[in-house]
């Protein structure tokens, strides 16, 4: 996990500093000097006996002075080199790969090597002040980071399936695809057992009904009158209706696996998120339920120790606004380039819930409102005041309450 502690100690107290791009399979290492001399290039496998022996090296070529790693990845490809370097008391800092493209373009030469991208990492750490220090992750921060990520690709593989399904059906079946909801679980099971206008006809509302019933479907009735009225709206068979039909049938299957397996992992989330020591408290503020929970501690590390201030975590966030200024124009802000946009949802996702079921958030949108914010702006300055809240139960381990206490009288 990143934080945003400012590295000026650190570089200033490293004699080398040594910049890898990370890759799969292998890590290119270069080690400057304080002069910015290169002192090692090295490709180097993602396995452990190649990985500790370069470590071994650059400590050598250190003689005992400090070494600050820096890479272009905080996790996935690194994690074995992040793990080894903090198990050896290394110190560690994160450069963005967008910053590194960037910086890229201020160095001589074309063409673009794991070498050369090595080379800048190292010497942008030499020289920057402002680089995020990697720090050792909670366990179960990195374990809700997995299944988070996880339920996100298989939410964004559902949703690639989906509007494949009603393109296919807009193709063959359009009244159809008009009167079902493909979010649910009925129009699912339905398109699993029947494609095509006219086996909907044959089946007829009341066989369609039993059929829909004996799988479970709610509102079988109703989901059959609606099937079978588009169908009764298309008596033309389309070219290719046949192999349309089994490309439906074989994507709609796909859509409830993938809900299955969303479901399953929403209870694995649920559950490890229960478990940590900030759950209940989290878990309190409205519109924050277990994902968006989970979502938050993985994207904090687990705790606040990174954020000593409530501005540091909306900087973290992207929800603190920026400012632009130029010549004698001030006052200028805007949303900031560089922030951990998981986050920022988890705020603005909680904020948008929040409108609808807290009071407080209610009555301060509607407050935004009315001094003329559009809709986003009212919700962006509702989630940046969450920002706050959250921040100050975390750290009094409080639980959100709608009304605040009253202060004992002395």
């Amino acid at each position: 996990m990143a934080d945003m502690t400012n590295t000026n100690e650190w570089s200033t107290m490293s004699r080398i500093w040594a910049g890898t791009d990370c890759g799969k399979s292998h890590h290119h290492t270069l080690v400057l000097d304080a002069e910015g001399e290169t002192l090692l290039s090295r490709r180097v496998a993602n396995d452990e006996p190649e990985l500790l022996g370069l470590i071994g090296d650059v400590l050598d070529l250190a003689d005992g002075e400090k070494v600050t790693w820096a890479m272009d990845m905080t996790g996935g490809e690194p994690a074995l080199l992040t793990e080894l370097l903090l198990n050896h008391g290394q110190e560690l800092v994160y450069i963005p790969g967008v910053a590194v493209n960037r910086a890229t373009d201020s160095y001589r030469g074309q063409g673009k090597t794991d070498a050369r991208d090595a080379r800048v990492i190292a010497d942008q750490a030499r020289m920057r002040r402002d680089l995020q220090p990697i720090r050792p992750g909670d366990e179960a921060a990195i374990e809700l980071r997995l299944l988070t990520e996880h339920r996100s690709d298989l939410v964004a593989d559902r949703t690639r399936t989906v509007n494949r399904l009603k393109s296919l059906l807009n193709g063959m079946f359009p009244a159809l695809e008009r009167a079902l909801d493909l979010g649910t679980v009925g129009p699912l099971v339905l398109l699993t057992g029947y494609q095509t206008p006219a086996a909907v006809r044959r089946a007829g509302i009341r066989r369609l009904t039993t059929w829909l019933r004996n799988r479970k479907v709610r509102s079988a009735e109703a989901l059959a009158v609606r099937a079978v009225e588009a169908a009764e709206r298309q008596h033309t068979t389309v070219t290719g209706e046949k192999a349309i039909a089994k490309m439906v049938h074989t994507l709609a299957r796909e859509v409830v696996a993938l809900n299955e397996k969303i479901a399953e992992t929403d209870r694995l989330i649920e559950g490890r998120f229960r478990e940590h020591e900030l759950a209940e408290v989290i878990a309190s503020i409205p519109g924050i339920g277990a994902t968006l929970g989970a979502e938050f501690l993985s994207a904090v590390g687990g705790s606040l120790e990174a954020f000593p201030t409530a501005d540091r975590l909306a900087a973290f966030a992207g929800v603190a606004p920026a400012p632009r200024d130029s010549g004698q124009v001030s006052g200028n802000l805007h949303r900031p380039k560089r922030y951990h946009r998981r986050l920022q949802r988890v705020f603005f996702q909680s904020a948008l819930v929040s409108i609808r079921c807290d009071p407080n958030s209610r009555k301060f949108y509607d407050r935004k409102r009315a001094e003329g914010k559009r809709h986003v702006q009212a919700v962006l300055a509702l989630a940046r005041r969450r920002v706050n809240v959250i921040w100050a139960l975390i750290r009094d381990r409080r639980c959100y309450e709608v009304a605040p206490p009253v202060p004992e009288m002395a």
